[in-house]
């Protein structure tokens, strides 16, 4: 299966790995969904990684660069005149403002309480935490989420269960769904 949705994800759910790279094999191919972002998350993305995660500059760039390579239609432009209408909390509302540009249905972060249902419900936008976002994409192709989980071990050189433990640090409840 395809999908032809667009979600934005917020900086918080690209940083961690595994998660990160479960959500991009995820939306590679096939294709489950549109992952979008903007150049403010994903600055806010390399910050982190550098300052919280020690992380070279050198190596937070070429993460980039790589999503940049594999993403090229990911990247949301022209949001930024929306930004001062959003209602949600300050320092996500350029979040917000995006997903309302990519015309996306869904934001997938942890930080949901910053997204209160009012600042959404004109946009017709939900907010959805990783597990949560993963269980539905789960339901959507069973067979598609597993393979690449499998494929996403493979490519680690680790076991299954390896890659289940260490995503259940940022998608508990989708693990154990499993």
């Amino acid at each position: 299966m395809i999908g032809d949705f667009p979600a934005v994800l917020d900086a918080c759910v690209l940083i961690p790995m595994p998660l990160a790279d479960t959500l991009l094999r995820l939306a590679a191919g096939p294709r489950l969904y549109l992952p979008k972002w903007t150049d403010d998350i994903m600055a806010e993305v390399s910050r982190n990684l550098v300052e919280r995660f020690a992380l070279s500059k050198a190596q937070a760039a070429y993460r980039e660069s790589e999503i940049r390579r594999h993403f090229p239609e990911a990247w949301i432009l022209g949001y930024e005149d929306l930004i001062p209408a959003m209602t949600n909390d300050l320092k996500d509302r350029h979040v917000l403002a995006a997903a309302v540009r990519a015309q996306a249905e869904i934001i997938v972060t942890y930080n949901r309480k910053d997204f209160p249902a009012a600042s959404l419900a004109p946009y017709a936008i939900s907010v959805q935490g990783p597990s949560t976002f993963l269980k539905n994409l789960y339901e959507l192709d069973r067979d598609t989420v597993l393979r690449t989980l499998e494929e996403q071990a493979v490519a680690i050189d680790k076991p299954i269960s390896y890659l289940l433990e260490r995503l259940r640090v940022n998608a508990p409840a989708f693990v154990d769904g499993l």
